[in-house]
């Protein structure tokens, strides 16, 4: 039943998403990151004063490179929103547990612990199949440029994943995890908002209520989501709750069909099908290979 907290982490995940995309009319990608980094720094600490912890870590490189890769991943994710139905920049950065499975079975089969595993390899080329449909030619290049970014945001988060992965071999507890990538979060945000050409104030700017309430909304669904993956993970059946994460997209699909009347086409709706079952495959293929005292996944944003 535990597992069913993933359940729950992925609607807060959808629901961040259509903030993001209706954000992008007020702010800039730099300005919502900052406001995710922001708002999670806090949360994080108030969880901290209540419950107990410390900030305090022994390896700070590792947390900074783990910060690093995973804001790449996540502006590039968030950018996408603005260009791509929320559907498809959902579909295609969860094509990174696909990426997941390809960088660790390459890897083993390189360093030749593992024989080629033709089902594998099979499930792989499937899925990227379903990935070539999703990105069916448009004429609208703003759309090409989107999907190309959501798709390379899935490989970084993949790499992102694995970084996290090795901080909790490590020892490092999850909601220390959480907090440096927040921090690291806000100060790209702050960085790359004051950066030239274009650079300002972040911020500084007319608002409305309804701008802030989605910057508000968003960072929270974001950072509550992640600390509901976590439980699930920590609690629930590893392989159950890594496949309840795709629910996202049927989450995902709603939200655009609901909102923005988003229609993929049955070459899109296709593709997502593919991908969909490719990825709870390379789900399947990745915890099968993990041994038994793999530590807590945390969800890469």
């Amino acid at each position: 039943m535990q597992s069913l907290w993933m359940l729950f982490a992925s609607i807060m995940f959808s629901v961040m998403g259509v903030c993001v995309k209706l954000a992008a009319d007020n702010y800039s990608v730099w300005e919502i990151v900052l406001s995710r980094g922001l708002i999670g720094m806090l949360l994080i600490i108030g969880l901290i004063l209540t419950k107990g912890g410390t900030l305090k870590t022994p390896m700070p490189r590792q947390h900074v490179w783990r910060g690093v890769i995973g804001v790449f991943a996540l502006s590039l994710w968030f950018y996408s929103f603005s260009l791509l139905p929320i559907s498809t920049a959902t579909t295609l950065n969860y094509t990174s547990s696909i990426w997941l499975a390809a960088i660790l079975f390459g890897a083993a089969w390189w360093r030749g612990s593992s024989r080629f595993d033709w089902g594998m390899a099979t499930t792989i080329l499937i899925s990227f199949i379903g990935v070539m449909l999703l990105l069916q030619p448009s004429s609208d290049p703003n759309q090409i440029l989107g999907s190309l970014i959501a798709l390379v945001s899935g490989l970084i988060s993949a790499v992102a994943y694995l970084q996290v992965r090795h901080l909790g071999t490590l020892g490092e507890p999850e909601y220390r995890v959480v907090f440096y990538f927040s921090a690291t979060s806000a100060i790209a945000g702050l960085v790359c908002c004051l950066m030239p050409p274009g650079g300002r104030i972040p911020f500084w700017h007319m608002h409305d209520l309804r701008g802030v309430s989605l910057l508000i909304i968003l960072s929270l669904s974001a950072t509550i989501a992640q600390m509901a993956m976590t439980r699930a993970y920590r609690l629930g059946n590893p392989l159950l709750t890594a496949n309840l994460q795709y629910t996202g997209i049927i989450f995902s699909s709603a939200w655009g069909s609901l909102i923005w009347q988003d229609q993929l086409g049955w070459r899109g709706w296709t593709g997502t099908v593919i991908i969909l079952a490719g990825g709870l495959l390379a789900t399947f293929y990745t915890q099968s290979q993990a041994r038994p005292q793999t530590p807590l996944r945390v969800k890469k944003y």
